[in-house]
This record gives C-alpha cells, structure tokens and sequence, in this order.
C-alpha cells in the first residue's frame, strides 16, 4: 500500500507542471493548518478577554458604546472581535492584564505567520539533492512482514535475542495434554544476564493461567449442577485474604458468572517492585492452580515423541518484536560507490558500501599466511584505481595474472605531507643495490 509520495527537486531547476501542483497542494495544507492553529488561538485568547470583562464597568469602547455601561458578552459579540481591545475599565490590575495579553496574542499570531511563510518558502526553494540529480521521488509504501529467522525480539526485561528457527506447530515441543509451545528461550540467557525479572514473569504467567483454566473446570461443574456456591468460593480462595476477597463473596449470582468468565482467560495480577511476591507466595500460587510448585513439567520432543531428559520451566511472558529486522539488514556489494578522496569503497547499507577490512582481519590473514589474499584485499578490492582495471580487464580475458599498483590511500599520504611543507615524492630508482656481503664479521671482531 502506497502511503505516501514526495517529489523533491534540485534549488534552481525550472519546476514541471507535475512539481508545481504538488507544491501549490502542500502550501494550501500548510494554510489549513496555520488557519485552524489561528482559530485555536482566537478562540482560547478572545474567549478569555470576555471572561475578564464580562460584567466590568467600561471606561472607553468602540464607537457607540456608552461610556460607564455595564460590558456583558451580548454587547460585545455587536462588535467586530478586533475591537474587542478598545474596551478599558478603570481598574489598573485587570487594565494591565488586558495590555499583557494582547502583547501575548500579537506575539503568537506573529509567530504563526513568520513559521508559516518559512515553511512556504522552504517549499517553493527546492530540495539539496546529490550530484548529478536534477529530480528525486520517494514512494513510501507499508509492508506487512511476518517474523523470520533473523528477526529481533525481546522481553520486559532486557532479554533481547534474534529468531534462529521457525518450526512448524507439529516440531515444537509439547506437554502431557498436548499443548505446544509457542517459543523456545535459551535458558544460557538467564545466569549470564541474571535479568531473573523473566523467570518471575514466567511462573506468575504460568499460575495465572492454571488459575483460569482451574475456573473455567468450576464453570463447566456450574452449567451441569447450577450451583454458584462452590465457583464463588474458589475464586475467594484464589484471590486470598484481601478486600477483594470480601467483596466477591458479597458478588450476586451474575456477578459471579461474569468475574469467573472473564478470569478463565487467565487471572490479571500484579506484583510491586519493592514490595512483591517472594518465591514461597508464587509456589503456593502454582499449587492452588494444580501445577507443579517448580514451575516446571515435563515437555515431549515434537519429532521424535520422546520426553526430554529433565523438566523445563514453562509459563506466559510477554515477547515484543523489535524494529531491527533482516530483511533491513541484509547487504551485499560486488561493486559499487567509492570515497571521492581515499578512493575507497563506501561503509553502510545506505550507501551500498562494502564490508571493512579492519586491523585485527589483516592480522588474522597474516597470521594465516594467506599473502596474496591479503594483497588483493588491500589494494584492487579497495583504493588501488588502475589496479582495479586491470583486474577487470584480466577477467575478461579469462586470464589471472595481474599486478596491484599503488593504492590512493598512499597518494593522499603524499599530499598529506606535502600540506606539511615536507617535499615527498614517490620516485623510480634506477640505482642497483649493493652486492650482499660475502661473510658477516663475527661479533667479537
């Protein structure tokens, strides 16, 4: 679904009709808006001004108003609002007032307008566009994008992770009566962060839950005996010794119906920060729910059908998918855009630049052994300009011979010096090397 569309053309470029109907378009909505912005303003600062002297005795008005009378808001609604500032009444306090917000009301419709002939103006100036692009339009469409491998989530306690596999509902592990699991957490992530925020979100989820089922059994009892008394009372039991307590047993007979309907979905609860459940009130929990007081059950291998070799913690968390997905991740480059100074390959996903080769990788190949990778790497794969030619060119022949120049990183070294006021200059030496040696002098000698 296209959501929406902008068309920015280059500062000083003669407009196409196209351009200019866009551009009258978006200058009548910025009149609308500046309009309903001004009709806010009147009518919170006019509104204002009758308040303040409604009922005042005016010393001076607009021409035909009787100095002396009694200012109601029927008399002044008989004049134009812009003359709503000639009344004044004799008291000094409320005089000032008034003086103070006109000033403040001509200062905001000032504000209103300069921000407004800005933005018009900023429209009608053109756009900063790259080299060489005399006209960019940018389509922005919504996508709806299912979660994949890749894909990054989180719980409410910093427990960030990224999907490796999606399975499908038959694989994933299942309990005693058969229900799947949604999501597999890695349990490494808990010691190693000590986040335990996650595990308490667990087993309260997970005794909530049974709690509701526990319930929704209660209702079933209800339908076939009719009788309310056993279901008011559990849900006292689970609700504890409180206020709330007391009053579901003060609850009708409806009442009841429509609370315990409501808690099959599972039973809301909340735990303070300082002041929350300790381990022994959440084992209790899990037991009036009928489940394991560990929190954990025995789950079966959805391939092979086989329980696993211990007990699995298991409960209802929150998981939030974040905005940091694959498919905005993924990028890959062959060739493509280089730095106008070093010659070398751009960095980043939005300039479709390449993957740095950094210090310690250059170790790493070092250490390897691996020279003429090395060499590649920095030179024809990066800033050596005629080298990269030449490597194109051999390709095409089908040959693999070819030779790395000089990378341009050295060229700006050179110039870099020279702003220095150093005289560096790469020259060709013809001079032969001296012959080595024939025998080393001992180091005694």
């Amino acid at each position: 679904t296209v959501v929406e569309v902008r068309v920015f053309n280059r500062h000083g470029v003669e407009k196409d009709e196209r351009a200019m109907a866009i551009e009258r378009e978006e200058i009548e909505r910025l009149a609308k808006d500046r309009d309903d912005e001004q009709a806010i303003l009147d009518r919170n600062v006019y509104g204002r001004l009758v308040e303040m002297l409604d009922g005042k005795s005016a010393i001076a008005g607009p021409k035909g108003f009787k100095k002396g009378a009694t200012i109601s808001a029927e008399a002044m609604s008989e004049y134009p609002r812009s003359q709503w500032w000639m009344f004044a009444v004799e008291d000094e306090k409320l005089q000032a007032e008034l003086e103070d917000l006109r000033n403040v009301y001509d200062e905001a419709k000032s504000t209103l307008e300069s921000r407004f002939m800005d933005k018009v103006e900023k429209v009608q100036r053109g756009d900063e566009l790259p080299p060489g692009v005399m006209k960019q339009v940018k389509v922005f469409v919504a996508v709806k994008r299912k979660i994949q491998p890749g894909d990054k989530m989180a719980g409410r306690h910093g427990n960030k992770g990224v999907v490796s596999r999606i399975l499908p509902v038959e694989d994933m592990p299942f309990n005693e009566d058969g229900t799947h699991v949604d999501i597999v957490l890695n349990p490494l992530g808990v010691p190693s962060r000590m986040n335990v925020g996650q595990i308490l979100e667990t087993h309260l989820g997970w005794a909530c839950s049974g709690m509701g089922k526990k319930i929704g059994e209660m209702l079933e009892v209800y339908r076939q005996s009719q009788d309310v008394s056993p279901l008011r009372d559990e849900i006292a039991g689970l609700l504890g010794d409180n206020d709330r307590n007391e009053k579901v047993k003060t609850y009708d007979d409806d009442s009841v119906l429509t609370l315990a309907k409501q808690m099959t979905r599972g039973v809301s609860i909340a735990t303070p920060v300082f002041d929350g459940a300790v381990e022994q009130d959440i084992v209790e929990m899990l037991e009036k729910a009928g489940l394991n007081g560990s929190g954990q059950v025995t789950l079966y291998d959805g391939r092979t059908g086989e329980a696993f070799d211990r007990q699995v913690t298991v409960g209802y968390i929150y998981m939030l998918k974040l905005h940091h997905l694959v498919d905005d991740k993924i990028h890959a480059r062959s060739i493509g855009p280089y730095s106008l100074v070093t010659q070398q390959p751009l960095g980043g996903k939005a300039q479709f630049g390449g993957q740095r080769f950094g210090e310690m990788e250059v170790w790493a190949l070092e250490a390897y052994g691996a020279a003429y990778t090395l060499q590649e790497m920095l030179t024809v794969k990066s800033d050596d300009v005629a080298g990269r030619t030449k490597v194109y060119e051999s390709i095409v022949r089908g040959d693999d011979a070819f030779e790395s120049g000089i990378p341009e990183s050295f060229n700006v070294l050179v110039k870099e010096m020279r702003s220095l006021g150093l005289d560096v200059d790469l020259a060709n030496s013809t001079a032969e090397l001296p012959a080595p040696a024939e025998s080393l002098p001992d180091a005694a000698e």
